[in-house]
């Protein structure tokens, strides 16, 4: 086996790999596009190739070691695939670890440390550690769960936006943004709605943020609705000793911004990012002494 290491951070909107030693330190990074196991193996499976090759080739080392080198895989979706999803993926790395992207945030914003993780990007995910126990909410997916997902955001901002131009909503500044987007035709809409993957949709959040900010009543009830979906979750995983909140992914400054007191007040700044945690979980598993 290599002396080296690969460890991915696969998210529904890009897919990021880092090429480590044995001693954890990134020599090389690469970036690709979105890696949610569970929605699409396949462009997963085609993006973590080629993240981590662009990591080998920024290192100066030749394709074939990508066979030599062990991948501890942190992917969306990961949860949703259970024992056999490492089989999905059939990548040629000499081993594969397949780990959730809320673990590797995790070890990334907290280090050995106790408190609350949230990913808020273009999906969620929600877990907390104390005493050495972790415990996950949420994390299921943009159709069941993603509480506080951009996916989900975006895709109810569109929503909003059709109504208001049907008359039943007002048409203030998030229909007039959004309905500009696509020529204010809504078949347009419609269209893009239909072959949309998550990360299309997430792409309309920061519009919410930003009407919301200017004044807009719809912006504003729908911000309403999804931070109370956060804090939901994160009342959930709140123990009485916990001092440490962590927001992680796109949208994690803007929900900062609205969280209730009793949150707010134990917000923190993350350690390190998901590659980070991803690396160290790597090393753990492959270079144990």
């Amino acid at each position: 086996m290599s002396s080296w290491l690969i460890a991915v951070d696969g998210g529904g909107s890009t897919c990021r790999a880092a090429l480590a030693g044995r001693d954890g330190e990134i020599v090389a990074r690469g970036l690709a596009g979105p890696a949610n196991v569970a929605t699409d193996p396949g462009q997963a499976a085609a993006n973590i190739l080629a993240a981590a090759g662009a990591a080998l080739a920024e290192a100066g080392l030749p394709a074939e070691a990508l066979a030599d080198c062990p991948a501890l895989l942190g992917l969306a979706g990961a949860r949703q695939l259970g024992r056999d999803g490492r089989a999905l993926l059939s990548l040629p790395f000499a081993r594969v670890e397949l780990v959730g992207d809320g673990e590797i945030a995790l070890e990334g914003a907290l280090g050995p440390e106790d408190g609350i993780m949230a990913i808020l990007g273009t999906g969620s995910a929600f877990l907390a550690r104390h005493g050495g126990e972790i415990r996950s909410v949420g994390g299921w997916g943009v159709h069941l769960a993603d509480q506080g997902g951009g996916a989900r955001l975006g895709r109810e901002a569109l929503k909003s936006a059709l109504l208001s131009r049907d008359g039943v909503r007002p048409r203030g500044r998030l229909a007039e943004t959004l309905l500009a987007a696509f020529g204010d035709d809504p078949a347009r809409m419609v269209a893009f709605a239909a072959t949309a993957r998550q990360a299309d949709f997430a792409r309309h959040a920061p519009v919410v943020f930003d009407a919301a900010k200017a004044g807009d009543g719809e912006a504003e009830a729908l911000l309403c609705a999804f931070t109370a979906e956060v804090e939901e979750m994160l009342g959930a995983l709140v123990f009485p000793s916990c001092r440490r909140i962590v927001l992680m992914g796109g949208l994690a400054p803007f929900y900062a911004a609205r969280l209730a007191p009793r949150f707010a007040a134990h917000l923190a700044a993350p350690l390190g990012d998901a590659l980070d945690g991803a690396v160290r979980m790597a090393r753990r598993a492959f270079f144990a002494a």
